[in-house]
């Protein structure tokens, strides 16, 4: 087997079990791995530290599919890898019919995502190493999840770092329809499976979206970055007396008023505004309109290191803004989903957009992604979803 030969001293994140492997700390290879190939990880002194998949074309060169060296990557490993990470959502219970299946590294399968949406299950292949494995893959969940159809959302710029096209469709069964209905607790959603962000709906948020309707009660809410309006549903449904929804879209707008009309909530209820979030909020703060709670939900700001800085005024800008825009003892609740963005420096960006607003703020609550996407320990990039519920004197 082909084999990655580390430079002395750069083994310390693998003894950890950190399966990631960047082109830096590789000394030289020895023989000729193809894309998707599985190589060895040996230390300087050729101790063995994993087995993982080659991607030549990406800063992060192997993903470590083991850490022992017994483990034979096969049809055999996948089969026993999903199958613990289906079991795992069984055991959960989630009250919907819509759930991650797999969660990439923290489930043991780098570069894997798969969700489910009622009889559909959407992948995304992000690495080469599950694209080399694609076949083996799909065959195991079409066993393991009886869906009627497996849809591929593989259109995602990190695709292009991995060296491959970006593309969708269906890899078995039946195509899924243009829009699939699920159920989230007491709510109905409309799902885009096939042009909607990430695999059509954010289900990370499905814990947080209830939280709010319990702090919606007969308040006035601004739901921000709002895409088909999940956050609006449950503060309408939690008693809310009025909700705006802002997006960029009109398309997800459209679709946000389905979802409005689907859970019997009319328009005199919720809003819907296409227009700039930043540009909004200003005209806001201008004519000195407030709310009772504001939510922000941007998308991801930081996708390499080098973009943090500007991720980081990015959402001062957006916090200092809401914060001014909050009645005294309203509620703002603030989310970033950058993986790249650490807790306690998002956590000091909205303390210091508090400041800068002249505005007393309390964290009264954490909140992270749902628990159908775990992060295992040893891949701290894997709890990406933060988010803060301030309340403001």
């Amino acid at each position: 087997m082909p084999a990655i030969i580390l430079k002395n001293g750069r083994e310390k994140s693998l003894l950890r079990r950190h399966p990631w492997i960047f082109s830096e700390a590789i000394k030289h290879i020895d023989g000729q791995p193809k894309p998707g190939d599985t190589v060895d990880v040996l230390a300087a002194n050729g101790t063995f530290l994993g087995r993982g998949a080659y991607s030549p074309d990406s800063q992060i060169v192997v993903r470590i599919w083991s850490f022992d060296s017994s483990t034979q990557i096969s049809s055999q490993f996948f089969g026993e890898k999903l199958a613990r990470a289906v079991k795992l959502r069984e055991r959960l219970a989630i009250k919907s019919t819509a759930c991650r299946l797999v969660n990439a590294e923290s489930d043991g399968l780098p570069g894997l995502i798969v969700d489910r949406y009622n009889d559909f299950v959407v992948c995304q292949f992000l690495a080469r190493g599950t694209e080399f494995w694609k076949k083996e893959i799909v065959s195991v969940l079409k066993e393991l999840t009886s869906a009627k159809g497996i849809y591929e959302r593989s259109d995602v710029d990190v695709r292009v770092k991995e060296g491959l096209p970006q593309v969708t469709g269906a890899l078995e069964g039946i195509e899924p329809p243009d829009l699939i209905e699920i159920q989230e607790g007491e709510n109905r959603f409309l799902v885009d499976v096939k042009r909607g962000h990430k695999t059509g709906f954010y289900l990370d948020q499905r814990d947080n979206r209830k939280c709010v309707s319990e702090y919606a009660k007969g308040g006035e809410v601004l739901n921000c970055f709002a895409y088909t309006g999940g956050f609006g549903v449950y503060a309408a449904k939690g008693g809310a007396g009025h909700v705006t929804n802002i997006d960029s879209s009109s398309d997800v707008l459209a679709l946000a008023a389905k979802n409005n009309e689907l859970n019997g909530i009319g328009p005199d209820k919720i809003e819907n505004v296409d227009g700039d979030v930043f540009q909004l909020l200003r005209k806001h703060r201008d004519s000195r309109k407030q709310f009772d709670v504001i939510v922000l939900d941007p998308p991801k700001f930081v996708n390499s290191r080098h973009q943090l800085e500007q991720a980081s005024r990015g959402y001062k800008d957006i916090n200092l803004l809401a914060f001014k825009l909050l009645k005294p003892g309203g509620f703002l609740f603030t989310f970033s989903c950058s993986g790249l963005m650490p807790v306690e420096l998002f956590q000091k960006i909205v303390a210091d957009s508090a400041l800068d607003a002249g505005r007393e703020a309390r964290m009264v609550r954490r909140l992270g992604q749902a628990e159908d996407h775990p992060a295992a320990l040893n891949f701290p990039e894997g709890s990406y979803l933060k988010g803060l519920v301030c309340e403001v004197s």
